[in-house]
């Protein structure tokens, strides 16, 4: 890897662990793979739009109808009622 031996990688490790602490580790690790994950399903997502919606499932259909069904509705604020007692 790199031409690093193992004795180099030790090193780098031990420079790591003094610069971000041994309880930062973990954070970092987590945070990078989440990180990586979101980029991963972005791309992806990017790479489906260019396909034909035609693979979607029935129920993908039919919540995108719904969807727009309620974009198209107006909104209409409920009538208030004066009931007094004259």
């Amino acid at each position: 890897m790199f031409g690093l031996g193992p004795t180099e990688l030790l090193i780098i490790f031990g420079i790591i662990i003094l610069l971000f602490g041994a309880t930062k580790l973990p954070e970092l690790a987590r945070g990078s793979g989440r990180a990586l994950r979101i980029f991963k399903s972005e791309t992806k997502g990017l790479m489906d739009d260019d396909e034909v919606d035609d693979k979607s499932t029935v129920e993908q259909r039919e919540i995108e109808a719904r969807r727009k069904a309620l974009d198209a509705e107006p909104d209409v604020a409920p009538q208030r009622r004066d009931d007094t007692i004259t």
